[in-house]
């Protein structure tokens, strides 16, 4: 595209520089994109006008250089860049000034706009101070604010990114150059020499410190001058003048290289590496701003090289206008009369084109040493004297000449010609600058002293370095006039090159006046400028023009009739028919040689001619397609009104039906009505007789019980008091007994002291104490016993309550009651919730335990103290202590098991109450135990059909309990932890470690040893139930365990020596406790769980944690009687998704505890948990006989019915499914037909998708017709129907009923090593399936020959070999290689114990014995398993196939075949083989499969590759020979070698291409797995590198198509075929190949409709070419998502409230679609304002609505990953949200839409409220704080007393000190009591309407420095909304300015700053802020006004609607 160029000619002041100012802004305006780029352009021309507009006599701001701006757009129109050219600032202006002029606006800006600080560190005062300021007398400007002016400058320099540093050098250099002006010297003469001396002043001080020179060295440079003589440095003192003169130099040098540094500075901000990369196309205008004709009362060289300029222009102006379109009317032989114009050529030849001219002249005359300006004008006058265009001077002395220009004549005083066309710098300031140590002032000094061949012609163009050098000879130096020449000629050369566009600007007046016309100026200004011949020839010529083939393509549509195709050679024929017919032959229009000329009006007139047939012909389509759509309307409304009126008779004639019907009904209702009265009478009157003896007869019996009952009572009351009163008289009889002895021994022993009498007196009385005595003790000893029971018994009262309350203290996180446990079923088991016919209840330990002997071992020597002696380390005791352990108590060799045991010991401290918890508590500490079990995984890798952990975020992994948590033993003690996390960490170790779980044990029975307080002992016994319920001791402490168990606490031996026998016959657990156990240990009792069979019955059985699923089953088979029991397995439910437990050794409670943790990880609460236990048939036997059990069959066949109508079990044909359902309504209901139970049949076995291809009435209308065919004469058995079906499903469905096993192929042939894959065990045989369930590879049980087993651990684990009859072998590493080697041995034993096939090994003996049988090698034997002839002996009974002949045979002569069906002749022949023969075989099978493959002729690229494809690399003889033998070369088709060269031939052509091409093939490779090396890299880094370059050059995109296409061409790896096509349906889905290309690939789909992915790829074709392609490459979650072999994504929404929902995105889905999505789904009202969120880190970027989902994503985790540093070869995870809020606060009213309120409205609101951005008053802050109490708590007032706490969650936090804590808690109270009885909802709304009453309701809000406005504060806060955007001040809220949307002409951001523009383009105000979030601030407007826009686009629409 030829670029364009605008350029602005006018005289000084006419307004060159507004207009470009104007033309710059409308480009950015129009470009509409609001980017950075686009203010960093507009705000270079604020500081390139400070720096180069001055003041003059005719304009007070006149650009003093030129300046060429060229700014380049992408193929969109969009702003990329710019870039300036500055030519010749007159830098002369900053030390010499004309009367009523000003220097330039940068001194009087800084003066008046910088503060005082940084003026005093500049010693800068007023612009009177300064000599260079005040030299024209006029230091002010009417309508210039030098204040404003210098805010400006700085705050575009800061959008160009000009840092302070930078801008305080700049401030350094103004300052010096003024303070040097101020520097005054005095003439002297020394040694007869005029010299001068610097007078002392101050500002040679400040001048020297800012350029940080030497105040001496710069008074010599400026006070003497070196030369050079002889090779020796003189140095001569110079005059005043001369002195002036050198100050003037480098002041003028200063400011010159600093101009020049500035646009360098601009121009590397602005000039953006997308404009300017290697073979960088981009389409570009030019803007030419240069100075205008001068022509003052003094004119120097400065105005005779800007007039120069204006004359190279205006001749550029004439050649383009007048001579350049002359010439193309003779070249098309149009007739034409020549047309005179005034011509300057001769003018620009006296300046610069002929010899001797006059800007060679002067600058040859400045080369010369004695060169003046005299001699400078003799040689003028010599030369161009007698030309017409020079003046020479009136007389011999004067010293003007004038040169006749083409906008008059202009006298030039040659004084001063040649010392400003040398501009020098003497070498001593050169030195002086050299050693300065102002950095800044040496780089542009540097900048510009290098070599010239370095920089480009533009730079030396503009630089004055050239012109300045390090000595004063002048040999070698570019002049002024010289460099201005030559960018001049170079700014030619681009105009030449560009198409233009001429601006004349016309200066009104002289006086600078507006409204004021100066009608001669005006008129004299349209003359020379050649307006007035312009427009001549604009009136004659024909300023329209089109080559012939344009002009047909744009007109033809105005032919009749109209042509198809126009060939360019009758293209000027159809012009000539088109112009004829449509302007007449009289028209005035010309036909040229190549060209059509036309004038304006009659260009107009075709354009309107042609809209206008355009409009008739659209207008006749849009009649017909309304009249077929009105027809088709019309058409349907008909048939729906007949369909109604049908329905409507039908119903009006089934009403009366129904009525006489029930007419007829109550007649016969009163009929049997009264016949029913009587015999219901007569039934009463005999039931209550019959009931009256019934009674009689209970009542007689119950007291005959009754009495019987109390005769026995009273016989054993009397016997226990017999029985008391007799043991009392024997007790009494005995002690009178042992009395009587007493009283006979002392009175034998008295009688021989006292006598007889006294004898026996004494020894009666000694018998009557004695008695008494013992009578007395009698008494005391029960009174004793009874207080001992009574003390005993309140003791265990207290000691129970206290129990109790410990228990409930460690189980306080659980709830009072559980929920339950059972929740949905998963789809097709819902109706199982419906009801629960439940089983008696069952007790699993009765039945599953097994009893042990009655004869325990001798457990008291057993001791747990005798085994502390003898184990524990160092001096540990078994004794309870109260301190932490230095050492475990057990050695252990491995570090990590000491260090998990002393952690372990510090949680059983903690957990049994000794030691406290610690007090500190981090966030990070918190919830460490989160992730523990957040995953349920299929148990034993067994079949799940839906895998449970599919929504866990992508890097989370579940964690090892214990193995992991304790890197050191601070992490453990420095936080607390809940009981149940204890618990978790104790059992977690302990199942994690082995080693150490009797190091575990030892410490809860050390710290149980006499333990001093009842709480802990309690504690400590809670936690043994539970470690004896998970793991068991090892054999050498487990007797120990069990005698210390024995002789604890009388509520816990039995609880937990039961829980310790069942772990040890069970094995220990795999998981912690789950929340049921907790429970029972609370309770102390057994776990109730409910097992639903298919049937709906259910049982309820008592488990405990040592349950396993085989124990569940038995007893589950024994309670239903269950007979055929193999293959009934126990699954678990959650949610959506059930997972089998197997029927083996996995423990029940280890699924459940794993379905509590992933609720968990989902959010949830374990006690929640809704899992159910189901008991279901998982695999069949081969010989499964359905005659066997009558209940295994029901079980099954209700298994299979639900599996048909969820869409587990599909049938293919709609003839199978129709019979199912017959058959299932026969064994419903019989055959007897009614259309309601067919519909029931209907829902209940017919699935959702068959639902929606056929209504239930015509399901009905099949199932009834099937019905009447099936059993219209068969009489039918239900149980022979469910077997039939039962016997269809396992040979239908064989591999829904398998057992699956996860496995790693080891090795194998045909599948690549190391792949994950699912062994299937079934009924039929062993199939090898990926995670898709597709089948690999399968094998019936006659093909195994093998299996063998390795149990020696390697890196995968265990293996698992199985041999085959073709000679091959799988090895597969699997952790369940046991079970499976069992399960196939069990199938092959059994197959060949039933089988009836065997074949002969060899031939029979030839014997003549008849018994025997005769057979031949390979003969097959039908055997005949006679009970007669017993297997054992080594003979069976057989008949030969072939011969059809009965005999005995031994079973060593033949092979019994395994299998139950006749074998086939391949398996037959396979067993014959040697192994070598048979991989030869399976080999050649192979080989013929390949074959037939290719004879089903599939379209490929062939045919596109002879035209397309490049031809093929040169090759040998040996190579072309072998070419020629197959024909073409094939690179169409699948090739093993990289590419060297692409594929196509456009491709070739370009060099980069050529390697982004290879490289992408080679990427393809690698993915599919043909190239050496990994398979599949992980994540997008193949994808990335193969589809970048497509999405940037779309000449690659076709080659990206071809590449993929051929590598699925003729490929026979199955494993490369299928991530190939994973390729192209990614790439189906990014962009769409070329028109030539895509046909070709469409057949290539459409020809391979087998494939899974073929039709999803054409598909994604479609939807490209209706809704474009994508931008960015492929997500991560896209390729993860087509890796496993779905096209489908759930990702994950998040709301304003917290809460989060999972949403389904395909790859083509847009943010507007997904968001409508989210709005019908949310059954809200609107989808207006709501908008999607994207955060990644602290950054939120909105979706632009147009976007695609993923193309958005990709974009913002890509630039985030460049933003975030990183150590290189290091890859970045991006973790993102998205998240769905509202943007736009439109039409938005509380209460319109309540959910909105709740979930977006009120959450988004309340935080902008508490932090203090709305304005309140006192009395709306307590209404609102009371609203928000409320909402947290409800009606509860128990939190009244907390309020102070709380308030800055109530009150905005800037008012939280306007009243004291109980103040606002007493206002708060007070209102809370008036809004007593409101919901949540409700105080929401009242709070959102309170808030809507405010201005600033639904805004965001940005704290935001702004710099643009001095009146307001820096510190502003910017609210947009609804209104606008509005800025407050942050400390009063008061609004400060509200600038509406329609106000607002423009607005960008960058990456600190947001820019606004407000009013029109001329006269409008700015807003600049520094803020980081200036991107959200400006897509937030950008969203306001394009909603505003669109409904006003709305607007007529709905007016024509």
């Amino acid at each position: 595209m030829i670029p364009s160029v605008c350029g602005f000619s006018g005289e000084s002041g006419a307004g060159k520089t507004e207009s470009a100012k104007l033309i710059l802004q409308f480009l950015a305006a129009v470009s509409g994109q609001h980017l950075w780029i686009e203010q960093q352009i507009l705000e270079a021309t604020p500081i390139l006008e400070a720096f180069g507009n001055a003041k003059t006599v005719k304009n007070d701001n006149s650009s003093r250089f030129g300046k060429y701006i060229e700014i380049y757009f992408n193929n969109d129109g969009i702003i990329e860049g710019a870039k300036i050219e500055q030519y010749l600032l007159e830098k002369s202006r900053v030390c010499q000034l004309a009367a009523d002029e000003r220097n330039y606006h940068i001194f009087y800006s800084i003066l008046m706009g910088m503060n005082t600080e940084q003026k005093k560190l500049l010693s800068l005062g007023t612009a009177h101070e300064f000599d260079y300021l005040t030299m024209g007398n006029c230091t002010n400007t009417d309508g210039h604010d030098d204040v404003r002016h210098y805010a400006d400058i700085c705050s575009a320099m800061k959008i160009l990114t000009f840092s302070n540093s930078e801008q305080w050098d700049i401030n350094k250099l103004l300052a010096a150059i003024l303070h040097l002006g101020n520097l005054h010297f005095q003439a002297a003469v020394f040694d007869n020499l005029d010299c001068c001396e610097l007078l002392e002043s101050k500002h040679l001080s400040v001048a020297t410190k800012l350029l940080e020179v030497n105040p001496l060295e710069l008074k010599k440079a400026l006070t003497h001058r070196s030369i050079v003589i002889r090779g020796e440095n003189v140095t001569t003192p110079v005059s005043k003048t001369q002195a002036a003169s050198s100050r003037n130099a480098l002041v003028k040098g200063i400011y010159d290289l600093l101009f020049l540094w500035i646009v360098k500075k601009i121009n590397s901000v602005i000039n953006t590496p997308t404009t300017k990369g290697p073979g960088k196309v981009c389409s570009s205008i030019g803007l030419l701003d240069i100075f205008g004709f001068e022509n003052f009362d003094s004119n120097s060289f400065e105005q005779l090289c800007i007039n120069f300029a204006n004359e190279h222009l205006q001749q550029f102006f004439v050649k383009c206008v007048f001579k350049e379109e002359q010439e193309e009317y003779v070249q098309e032989n149009i007739n034409w009369q020549h047309m005179d114009f005034i011509d300057n050529q001769r003018t620009l030849d006296i300046l610069a084109v002929k010899p001797m001219n006059i800007i060679s002249l002067i600058d040859e005359e400045s080369k010369f040493p004695k060169g003046t300006d005299t001699t400078l004008l003799s040689k003028l006058n010599n030369h161009h004297s007698k030309s017409m265009v020079y003046i020479p001077p009136m007389s011999s002395h004067g010293t003007m000449f004038g040169i006749a220009h083409f906008a008059g004549l202009v006298h030039y005083e040659a004084k001063g010609f040649l010392e400003k066309n040398r501009d020098q710098l003497s070498s001593s300031i050169i030195q002086v600058v050299q050693t300065s140590k102002n950095k800044f002032l040496k780089l542009i000094f540097q900048s510009s002293i290098g070599p010239a061949q370095g920089r480009s012609q533009s730079q030396r163009q503009i630089l004055p370095g050239s012109s300045i050098k390090k000595t004063d000879s002048y040999k070698q130096f570019s002049t002024l006039s010289r460099q201005f020449k030559q960018s001049l000629d170079s700014l030619m050369k681009t105009l030449r090159a560009c198409h233009p566009f001429f601006i004349r600007c016309i200066k009104p007046n002289e006086y600078k006046k507006p409204l004021l016309f100066d009608r001669e100026l005006c008129v004299k200004q349209l003359r020379y400028s050649g307006m007035q011949e312009t427009i001549r020839i604009r009136k004659s010529g024909y300023p329209i023009r089109f080559t012939f083939m344009e002009f047909v393509q744009e007109y033809k549509i105005l032919l009749r009739p109209l042509p198809q195709q126009v060939k360019e050679e009758v293209a000027h024929l159809r012009c000539k028919e088109i112009a004829k017919s449509v302007l007449g032959t009289d028209g005035d229009w010309k036909i040229g040689r190549t060209k059509i000329f036309l004038k304006e009006n009659d260009h107009l007139f075709l354009t309107l001619e042609r809209d206008r047939v355009l409009t008739a012909r659209a207008t006749l389509i849009l009649k017909v397609l309304r009249g077929f759509k009105d027809r088709k309307t019309f058409l349907r409304l008909k048939y729906a009104a007949r369909t109604i009126q049908n329905h409507w008779r039908g119903y009006l004639y089934r009403k009366r039906y129904q009525t006489m019907r029930q007419g007829f009904q109550r007649l016969q209702a009163l009929c049997h009505t009264r016949k029913l009265v009587k015999e219901y009478n007569e039934t009463r009157r005999m039931i209550i007789l019959f009931q009256a003896q019934c009674r009689g007869y209970l009542s007689r019996q119950n007291n005959t019980k009754q009495l019987a009952a109390v005769t026995t009572i009273q016989a054993y009351t009397r016997g226990m008091l017999i029985r008391k009163s007799y043991r009392k008289k024997r007790r009494d009889i005995q002690r009178c007994l042992e009395a009587e002895k007493l009283r006979f021994a002392e009175e034998r022993r008295l009688v021989k002291v006292v006598g007889l009498d006294v004898a026996r007196h004494e020894a009666d009385k000694k018998k009557s104490d004695h008695l008494a005595h013992m009578a007395k003790l009698d008494m005391e000893n029960e009174r004793r016993q009874r207080e001992e029971y009574l003390k005993r018994k309140q003791k265990m009262k207290t000691e129970d309550l206290d129990e109790l309350d410990i228990v409930d203290n460690i189980f306080s996180f659980l709830p009072n009651v559980l929920a339950h446990q059972e929740g949905q079923g998963p789809q097709g088991f819902e109706d199982l919730e419906v009801r629960h016919e439940k089983l008696e209840e069952f007790d699993l330990d009765d039945i599953s335990v097994s009893s042990e002997s009655d004869e325990e071992d001798d457990l008291a020597q057993y001791t747990f103290p005798k085994y502390a002696a003898t184990y524990f380390q160092g001096s540990a005791t078994h004794t309870h202590i109260q301190r932490v352990l230095q050492h475990p108590l057990l050695y252990h060799e491995d570090e990590v098991d000491t260090a998990a045991s002393l952690a372990v010991w510090i949680i059983i401290l903690r957990f049994m109450g000794v030691l406290q918890e610690p007090k500190t508590f981090t966030q990070d500490n918190r919830t460490r135990n989160d992730a523990i079990m957040t995953q349920i995984h299929d148990s034993h890798n067994k079949r799940s059909k839906k895998i449970l952990d599919m929504h866990q975020p992508v890097g989370q992994v579940p964690q090892n309990h214990g193995q992991d948590m304790y890197p050191g033993e601070s992490t453990i003690t420095d936080r607390p932890m809940s009981n149940l996390e204890k618990l978790h960490f104790i059992i977690g170790n302990a199942i994690a470690r082995p080693n150490i779980r009797d190091e575990i044990y030892c410490q809860i029975c050390k710290q149980l040893t006499a333990c001093p307080k009842s709480n802990i002992k309690a504690r400590g016994w809670i936690l043994l139930c539970l470690c004896a319920g998970c793991f068991p001791p090892t054999d050498g402490f487990i007797k120990y365990l069990r005698n210390f168990i024995r002789n604890g606490p009388e509520g816990y031996v039995m609880y937990c020596a039961e829980h310790l026998r069942r772990t040890v016959a069970n094995g220990a657990r795999r998981k912690p406790p789950s929340y049921l156990e907790l429970e029972a240990t609370k309770q102390k009792g057994p776990i109730k769980v409910t097992v639903t069979l298919m049937n709906r019955l259910s049982c309820s059985i008592a488990i405990d944690s040592a349950t396993t699923a085989n124990e569940l089953c038995k007893t589950v088979a024994g309670k239903i009687q269950l007979k055929d029991t193999f293959g009934f397995s126990i699954y678990i439910a959650l949610y959506d998704s059930l997972s089998s437990l197997g029927s083996g050794n996995d423990h029940v409670l280890d699924a459940i505890s794993q379905c509590e943790q992933y609720v968990k990880g989902q959010g949830g609460q374990e006690r929640h948990t809704p899992f159910r236990l189901l008991y279901r048939k998982e695999i069949f036997t081969p010989w499964h006989d359905s005659n066997e059990d009558r209940i295994s069959t029901d079980l099954i066949y209700q298994q299979i019915i639900r599996g048909i109508r969820s869409g587990e079990y599909s049938c293919e044909k709609e003839e199978e499914l129709v019979e199912i359902a017959a058959k299932h309504y026969c064994v419903k209901f019989g055959v007897k037909f009614d259309p309601e139970k067919a519909l029931e049949v209907v829902h209940g076995c017919i699935s959702e998708n068959h639902l929606k291809a056929k209504s239930p009435e015509e399901w009905s209308q099949l199932i009834t017709e099937k019905v009447q065919d099936l059993f219209v004469s068969e009489k039918t058995n239900a149980l022979k129907l469910k077997e039939q079906l039962v016997d269809f499903s396992r040979m239908k469905w064989p591999h829904m009923f398998s057992r699956f096993f996860k496995a790693v192929v080891f090795s194998g042939p045909s599948l690549p090593k190391n792949q994950l894959v699912f062994l299937t065990v079934n009924s039929v045989g062993v199939s090898l399936v990926d995670k898709s369930e597709k089948i690999l590879l399968k094998w019936s049980y006659a093909e195994i020959t093998g299996i063998n087993t390795n149990r020696a651990p390697n890196l995968y684990g265990q293996s698992v070999a199985v041999s085959t009859l073709q000679g091959q072998e799988h090895t597969l590493s699997t952790s369940c290689a046991t079970e499976i080697a069992d399960l196939i041995v069990l199938f092959l034993n059994g197959l060949t114990r039933r089988s009836e096939y065997a074949i002969a090994l060899h031939g029979s003996p030839r014997q003549d014995d008849p018994i025997l049988l005769k057979y031949e090698k390979g003969d097959l034997i039908k055997l005949m398993r006679d009970k007669e002839i017993a297997e054992d002996s080594g003979w069976i009974q057989g008949q030969n196939e072939h011969s059809g002949k009965t005999g005995s045979l031994s079973l060593d002569s033949v092979y019994i075949i395994p299998t139950l069906v006749k074998p086939s002749q391949e398996v037959m022949k396979l067993i014959l083989m040697s192994p070598d023969q048979r991989r030869q075989v399976s080999q050649n099978a192979l080989a013929e499969v390949e074959a037939a493959k290719t004879k089903v002729k599939a379209y490929t690229l062939e045919e596109f590759s002879y035209d397309h494809f490049r031809p093929p690399a040169k090759e040998s003889m040996n190579r072309m020979v072998l070419a020629r033998a197959h024909g073409k070369d094939r690179m169409w088709a699948c090739s093993r070698e990289p590419l060297r060269q692409p594929l196509l031939k456009k491709v070739c052509a370009n060099a980069d291409m050529v390697v982004l091409a290879c490289h992408a093939f080679t990427a393809i490779m690698k993915y599919m797995g043909d190239y050496p090396g990994r398979l599949v890299q992980p994540g997008t880094e193949l994808t990335d590198v193969i589809f970048s370059g497509a999405l940037q050059e779309e000449l690659l995109r076709d080659e990206i198509y071809c590449q993929i296409v051929k590598q699925l061409t003729d490929n026979k790896n199955s494993y490369s075929v299928e991530n190939g096509w994973q390729l192209l349906w990614l790439c189906t889905g990014l962009f769409s190949p070329g028109k030539v290309l895509l046909p070709h690939v469409k057949r290539f789909l459409e020809t391979r409709r087998s494939e899974s992915l073929a039709g999803d790829c054409l598909q994604r074709l479609y939807k490209l070419e209706r809704c474009g392609a994508r931008k960015n490459l492929p997500h991560q979650l896209e390729v993860e998502a087509i890796q496993c072999r779905s096209t489908k994504i759930l990702h994950k929404i998040y709301f304003p409230n917290g809460t989060d929902e999972a949403f389904e995105i395909l790859t083509s889905t847009k943010a507007k679609d997904l968001s409508e999505n989210i709005t019908k789904h949310l059954n809200l009202c609107s989808a207006e304002g709501l908008s999607l969120f994207i955060q990644v880190g602290d950054k939120v970027v909105s979706f632009p609505e147009g976007d695609f989902f993923f193309d958005h994503v990709r974009q913002v985790t890509d630039w985030y990953k460049k933003e975030k540093p990183v150590k290189s070869g290091t890859s970045v995870s991006v973790t993102y949200k998205v998240l769905f809020v509202r943007k736009l606060w439109l039409n938005v009213v509380p209460g319109r839409d309540l959910k909105a309120d709740i979930v977006f409205h009120f959450p988004q609101e309340l935080p902008k409220y508490l932090r203090g951005y709305h304005a309140c008053t006192k009395e709306e802050a307590i209404q609102n704080a009371a609203f928000l109490y409320r909402v947290k708590f409800g009606d509860d007032k128990s939190q009244f007393t907390h309020i102070p706490k709380m308030l800055k969650d109530l009150v905005p936090q800037d008012m939280v000190r306007t009243m004291s804590s109980e103040e606002w808690k007493k206002s708060i109270v007070a209102v809370c009591n008036r809004h007593t009885g409101k919901t949540e909802d409700e105080v929401k709304l009242a709070f959102l309407k309170q808030l809507s009453r405010l201005a600033t309701f639904g805004s965001a809000f940005f704290e935001v420095k702004q710099t643009s406005e001095s009146s307001f504060p820096d510190i502003v806060r910017i609210a947009i909304n609804k209104q606008g955007v509005t800025l407050i001040n942050p400390q009063t809220k008061a609004a400060l300015v509200t600038h509406p949307f329609n106000k607002i002409s423009n607005w960008c951001s960058g990456s600190t700053y947001f820019h606004m523009s407000v009013g029109n383009l001329v006269r409008g105000g700015r807003l600049l802020c520094e803020t980081s979030l200036g991107y959200k601030m400006d897509d937030l407007v950008t969203s306001y006004v394009g909603a505003y826009q669109a409904t006003v686009m709305q607007r007529p629409a709905r007016h024509l609607a």
